[in-house]
């Protein structure tokens, strides 16, 4: 690739240093990169760097970490790279100071086959939603987020029982590889875009921010939805709920990581059922079965070491 094509690249968490790791095998010329600040972490509050930090200082690249995206001081420290390109994965939303700045443009990848799935949790709301595909899209960074002209979008499956955390990975790589294929294509001067009115069929589908009180199951949902709900907060941010044992006066948090549906009908109360296979727990129609989960204060573990702890059978959802 063309060493007078100079790249920036932004971005912070695991997701990104894959794509920046494989921009660089592919031999651009990755003239800064730009990441979150070290910022105090853990209890022992350590200062704590970034994914892509550690990569980009590994790899003996030029790193910026503004606090203020806008500081007069950082403008001009990114105006001296002379880039023709910013590339952002995973990254805080732009001024338009920044993301207008090059000449070719600011592109971004994003994880869900846009225009649906714009915001901050495409993969989980695609999984939560029981979608049977999903992808990535790279596009060109406009005013509004998630919304400017795509250039390329790539498709893959969702497995009925993967969870988030396995389709993230899958999106990494596959991301990976987009990305230096839109990048190589604009080196090249093809690159037009395609308005992302010409690609809306339908309503849209969002995908804003996750937080704690959203990911509390409703058990009188069908089988399909909880399952669904389940396996697209998995790892994180984790579906969890609120079991109870009246007999000792209890009530208990679990997180639920790994389910499968059954087609065993509820039937009577909404006491667990264990079983060689799970922990059966009564949704709306059928049983849901669990197979990984995380009692209030314990590690995450198999069914079994819950059951060797629990009388499954004295305990029922709130």
């Amino acid at each position: 690739m063309s060493k007078d094509f100079k790249i920036v690249f932004m971005g912070t968490p695991e997701f990104a240093v894959c794509i920046l790791d494989e921009m660089l095998t592919n031999n651009f010329n990755i003239v800064g990169v730009v990441t979150a600040p070290d910022k105090p972490a853990g209890r022992g509050q350590k200062i704590s760097e970034s994914d892509v930090k550690k990569f980009a200082v590994e790899k003996e690249l030029n790193v910026l970490q503004p606090k203020n995206l806008k500081d007069e001081g950082f403008i001009q420290e990114l105006k001296s790279l002379e880039a023709d390109l910013f590339v952002v994965v995973a990254f805080r939303m732009l001024p338009e100071v920044v993301w207008a700045m090059p000449p070719k443009g600011t592109i971004n990848l994003h994880g869900s086959i846009l225009p649906n799935y714009r915001g901050a949790a495409p993969i989980n709301w695609a999984v939560m939603n029981g979608e049977k595909e999903t992808g990535v899209t790279t596009f060109f960074i406009e005013k509004e987020i998630d919304t400017g002209k795509i250039i390329d979008r790539s498709y893959v499956e969702i497995g009925e029982n993967e969870t988030v955390g396995e389709i993230h990975d899958r999106l990494m790589h596959l991301g990976a590889k987009v990305t230096s294929e839109t990048i190589a294509k604009i080196q090249a001067g093809d690159v037009q875009g395609i308005p992302q009115i010409e690609l809306t069929e339908g309503e849209l589908k969002n995908a804003p921010k996750i937080f704690k009180p959203m990911c509390e199951i409703d058990w009188t949902k069908p089988v399909a939805e909880v399952h669904n709900f389940c396996r697209g907060l998995s790892p994180y941010p984790t579906a969890w709920t609120r079991l109870k044992n009246e007999e000792k006066g209890e009530t208990k948090s679990f997180k639920i990581f790994r389910t499968t549906k059954t087609d065993q009908k509820v039937t009577g109360d909404n006491k667990l059922i264990a079983t060689k296979e799970g922990i059966l727990i009564p949704c709306g129609d059928y049983y849901l079965n669990v197979t990984e989960l995380q009692p209030e204060g314990k590690r995450r573990m198999n069914f079994k070491d819950v059951v060797a702890g629990y009388t499954m059978s004295d305990w029922e959802v709130c």
